[in-house]
């Protein structure tokens, strides 16, 4: 008998826990187990940050799929259309070709997009913060403002350069700002035609608070630690208007700037608008079991979908789009397609939180585990030990503490590789949203001939 066809598309936290728990939970005569991305890596988001501030390398946060994954069939590139009808899905590989994908269970986990909005410039001057791509590229772009302003005789020019923002005042945000800020400091040194006083980083974000999740102490705390580096906060504002050479925020301010680093929240993969199902503030609805509702055979978790949350007293409440909620919706995903494919029951996503953790560089952090509000050292420890505990691998284990301490003990050298540094590399070139097919589309190219 042909074995039941699993493919899950996405590569990210809950496509690949789903992926390894369906090899641990399936022998391979029960199933076909297709993964579909275009990375042969799982990024691991939360460290990014340490990435472009130069502390982590690429390879430390990005183990090898094929290190993890052993009998699971990998295609390189991305499912840009779904006919859940006919239980095909189109993919576009890393060459562009489009080739079909036939399916008899499917896991639905395409991640988040970055989140933008309507404003002049913005997706044409920004840089973005949610792929390992990117955050080498900032890196490259940060330091290369460095070296320019260095060799700049123009006064106002080199002060431009000289001044970056970062929009969002969440997570990713906070510590974007936080590791770039210790980089620039550090790098200063080392220029010595340079005013350290003309560095200036903004963090900005329209909310009223830094990091609401962690509650008024705790984000005090990071906006103090933040602020006593140097870095300028303004809460209650927005980008109005980017240009090439400057940043218009909402109450009236024109920042001469050439660096502006968004990372204002996420939205969900434009993949779940082609289903023409079910939605919930952008996300795919689905059921506590995690089956998408008038779907029984597909499933969907991680950021794409809105699994509702069990552990809170309001009906409505969805999960967070988080690293936890994603890695153990993907545990539980594949408990559910194993259970399906024997005919037993398919049992709720429930968790316990286990806090939250904001890695600020150096010995500083703030943390809230189990409940328990840290900062400093403490917190520090927490952190970092989360997130070994959330790396993949051993091996990606032993780089990333290698790499901190080569960094605590060595510093940094503030070398640039010259990525992408013929193009600009905003937002508009990391992120391909315009590439998904509608279900017609799906029929009429697979009835064209088109996809082989």
């Amino acid at each position: 008998m042909e074995r039941p066809r699993v493919l899950i598309v996405g590569g990210g936290f809950a496509g690949v826990e789903c992926a390894r728990g369906l090899e641990r939970g399936l022998p391979a005569r029960e199933a076909e187990i297709t993964l579909v991305t275009p990375h042969n890596y799982s990024l691991y988001l939360p460290l990014l940050p340490q990435v472009a501030a130069g502390v982590l390398t690429p390879q430390s946060i990005a183990p090898s799929l094929r290190r993890m994954l052993h009998r699971t069939r990998i295609v390189p590139g991305g499912v840009v259309g779904i006919d859940t009808a006919d239980k095909v899905c189109l993919v576009r590989l890393i060459d562009n070709e489009v080739v079909s994908i036939r399916y008899d269970r499917l896991v639905l986990t395409p991640g988040s997009v970055t989140r933008t909005f309507d404003i002049p410039g913005l997706t044409e001057h920004a840089r973005g913060m949610k792929t390992l791509a990117e955050a080498a590229y900032v890196r490259d772009h940060v330091i290369s403002q460095l070296d320019i302003a260095a060799a700049c005789s123009n006064e106002e020019e080199r002060a431009a350069r000289l001044q970056f923002v970062v929009v969002g005042g969440g997570y990713a945000g906070t510590e974007t700002v936080a590791y770039l800020q210790r980089l620039t400091g550090a790098a200063a040194r080392r220029y010595p035609r340079l005013d350290p006083s003309l560095i200036k980083w903004h963090l900005i974000d329209i909310a009223p608070k830094l990091m609401p999740e962690l509650g008024d102490r705790l984000g005090a705390k990071a906006m103090e630690l933040l602020k006593k580096r140097g870095t300028e906060i303004s809460l209650g504002v927005s980008v109005s208007e980017v240009t090439e050479d400057t940043v218009r925020f909402t109450d009236g301010r024109l920042l001469p700037c050439r660096t502006l680093i968004w990372t204002a929240g996420v939205t969900a993969s434009p993949l779940i608008g082609t289903l023409g199902a079910e939605t919930v503030r952008g996300r795919l609805a689905v059921s506590p079991d995690l089956t998408v509702p008038g779907f029984p055979e597909v499933l969907a978790c991680g950021d794409a979908a809105a699994v509702p949350d069990l552990s809170k007293e309001d009906g409505d409440a969805i999960c967070a789009p988080t690293a936890q909620h994603a890695q153990r919706q993907g545990k539980q995903a594949a408990r559910n397609v194993i259970a399906a494919l024997r005919g037993q029951q398919l049992t709720p996503y429930e968790h316990k939180d286990l806090g939250l953790v904001v890695d600020l560089g150096g010995i500083d952090a703030v943390s809230k585990p189990l409940g328990y509000e840290l900062a400093g050292l403490p917190a520090q420890a927490v952190a970092r030990s989360y997130h070994l505990m959330a790396l993949h691998t051993g091996v990606a284990r032993f780089r990333t503490v290698a790499n901190w301490l080569i960094n605590a003990t060595a510093g940094d050298d503030f070398v640039r590789t010259g990525f992408l540094s013929r193009q600009p590399a905003t937002l508009r070139d990391f992120e391909r949203t315009d590439v998904y097919l509608s279900p017609e589309d799906v029929r009429k190219q697979m009835a064209e001939g088109k996809a082989g």
